[in-house]
């Protein structure tokens, strides 16, 4: 089993790099696959799920952002009673107090910027956002697709580790079966009986262990597919393979998770970002043109409204806000220097991530050869154990030794 665990997060990954954040996959019928629990794991995963909302939340301050370049058009119409003091007005010939009448007003208005530099560098940072969350949902769905097929093949190492207790139950109960009639036969003592008995029941102990942590894994199966905890999702008798090319040069397998890791990808992409935002600061300072303008009509009756209008360029002029966009200015830049070195280390990581799959990928094919070998001379082992005690020439202890000898080769042969 440990051959898949270091490999499945990276090859996960570059599976996941073909496409986009998934669909919700539906549970496929009959024994579940290793391919399909990472693809369940890839689509109901909770953390990738949580990603996905964070990739629309992303996108939509796209939209927010690309407001600001857009017309604002609106409009309202409105009804006044009032009485007016025309000596505010400040006109010599208009004094006193009116008498109370009736204004009506529609009106209409709208706003566009002509020229905003600070504008167009705050959109395209918040576009290389919306890409940067792509890539981190797609990083999130890989790394649940790779939770769902650890937990799979932890599933499938513990039911093969209860069938491997059963078997051995089945051969210690022969033992001690045959332990009882070599002592009904007078040709054992009874200690041979005793210590059949206590490996029996050592192996029954360790049966329901197996049981318990089998169920136990199940339940993790389950939680990382999001699926209800009493699904007894069946599992597919043997782990098929994630049909990736795996290189055997370190050089080679550095440079392709350098170029596909979306993590790292994202990463990079975030560095953009906050240079974009610093740029948009720095455009602050620069003059922006607007235009802006209404069209009115009022009157004290509805019959008697009368047309106006405006339109209007303007030019903002930044002179001096406090220093305010400079300290914005330096903060940008002591982000920029925090993301340099996150991107620098996580391009160590990758790479370091990349030599040790390798390394245990060998690693792992060298112990599963050992594994078999051991296994097939610990069976060997045990059945010419079996054949002296049979035979009256040896106790019970070699043969509850060599059944031990079967019990570890074989967790062994799981484990690797």
């Amino acid at each position: 089993m440990r051959v898949f665990v270091p490999l499945l997060v990276a090859g996960v990954a570059a599976r996941a790099l073909g496409a986009q954040a998934p669909a919700t996959v539906a549970r496929p019928p009959g024994p579940l696959t290793l391919q399909a629990a990472i693809e369940l794991g890839r689509s109901r995963g909770v953390q990738a799920a949580l990603a996905r909302q964070g990739e629309r939340i992303a996108e939509a301050r796209v939209g927010q952002r690309r407001a600001d370049l857009l017309p604002s058009i609106g409009g309202n119409v409105s009804y006044a009673r009032q009485r007016r003091n025309l000596d505010e007005f400040g006109i010599g010939f208009a004094t006193g107090v009116t008498d109370p009448f009736d204004l009506f007003t529609l009106q209409a208005h709208a706003s566009q910027s002509l020229v905003d530099l600070a504008a167009w560098q705050r959109l395209g940072a918040a576009r290389d956002s919306a890409i940067a969350a792509g890539l981190d949902t797609r990083n999130a769905g890989a790394l649940a697709g790779a939770v769902a097929g650890v937990a799979w093949l932890r599933v499938l190492s513990a039911e093969e580790t209860v069938r491997a207790r059963e078997a051995d139950s089945v051969t210690a109960l022969s033992l001690l079966d045959q332990a009882r009639q070599q002592l009904a036969a007078g040709v054992s003592a009874a200690i041979d009986l005793t210590r059949s008995d206590v490996t029996y029941n050592a192996i029954r102990s360790q049966l329901a262990v197996a049981r318990n942590q089998r169920d136990r894994a199940r339940l993790d199966l389950a939680r990382s597919l999001d699926l209800p905890p009493g699904d007894p999702l069946p599992i597919a008798a043997e782990a098929d393979s994630v049909g990736l090319p795996l290189t055997q040069h370190p050089d080679s397998a550095v440079r392709f998770a350098l170029a596909h890791r979306p993590d790292l990808s994202a990463e990079r992409k975030r560095l953009e970002v906050l240079g974009k935002s610093r740029r948009a600061i720095r455009a602050e300072n620069f003059p922006s043109l607007g235009a802006s303008g209404y069209w009115e009509e009022t009157g004290r009756q509805t019959s008697t409204v009368r047309s106006t209008w405006l339109f209007q360029l303007g030019v903002t002029v930044p002179i001096l806000d406090g220093w305010r966009r400079q300290s914005r200015s330096a903060e940008q830049e002591a982000r920029i220097a925090s993301e340099e070195i996150r991107v620098r280390d996580l391009t160590s990581q990758v790479e370091a991530d990349a030599r040790q799959a390798l390394l245990d990928l060998r690693s792992a094919e060298e112990q599963v050869v050992i594994a078999r070998e051991r296994e097939r001379l610990a069976r060997q082992e045990l059945s010419q154990a079996q054949d002296r005690f049979a035979a009256g020439v040896a106790g019970s202890l070699e043969t509850s030794n060599a059944q031990l000898s079967l019990t570890a080769a074989l967790d062994a042969a799981i484990q690797a």
